[in-house]
């Protein structure tokens, strides 16, 4: 059943002739992004509620212990270093998006609650968090903020194509996430 056409020695002269000249093409990558889950409808008073519960985490007058050399960078106890490794080359691509510009410290941490929330109710992994320049406050306050939040595992700074050192990537906890058995 296999039946072939063959291409007679005019044709397959005149092919080499029409493709001389010519290189064979390089296929690029194409990276198929998973279909995204239909938001469900929630209630408006369970999603102010959410908002509240995760940004009674942020504490101004807290300090947590951060690298201050190099980018901004975080993992919690018991998450592994890969993770950290992986959020740095850009393995991970953001889910959900925050932009903080613009907005006041109450209301950036309102919205970091926020989209925690979302990320672990819709079961999503990795946010983009982006605070921008500034006059640095944001991006200051940041760091400190998500490394209170017990649902957060790792953060670091964004690779270029996510905003660079104007924005974080995010690893948020899903329910399902168990830490490995440490030896």
């Amino acid at each position: 059943m296999k039946n072939k056409p063959t291409l007679t020695r005019d044709d397959q002269t005149l092919f080499r002739d029409l493709m001389r000249g010519t290189r064979e093409l390089k296929q690029d990558t194409i990276v198929h992004r998973p279909p995204r889950k239909k938001l469900s409808e929630v209630p408006e008073k369970r999603l102010i509620q959410e908002q509240v519960d995760n940004s009674h985490y942020f504490s101004d007058e807290f300090q947590p212990l951060l690298s201050s050399d190099g980018p901004a960078r975080y993992v919690r106890e018991g998450v592994s270093h890969f993770e950290l490794k992986k959020l740095r080359r850009g393995d991970y691509s953001p889910e959900l998006f925050l932009d903080l510009h613009g907005l006041t410290q109450l209301q950036a941490k309102q919205e970091l609650g926020a989209l925690i929330a979302a990320c672990r109710r819709e079961h999503l992994f990795c946010a983009c968090v982006m605070h921008g320049h500034g006059k640095h406050i944001l991006k200051q306050q940041t760091p400190l903020w998500l490394a209170q939040h017990p649902h957060v595992m790792a953060f670091h700074q964004a690779p270029k194509e996510y905003g660079g050192d104007a924005a974080l990537l995010v690893l948020i906890e899903s329910e399902e996430w168990q830490p490995p058995e440490l030896p």
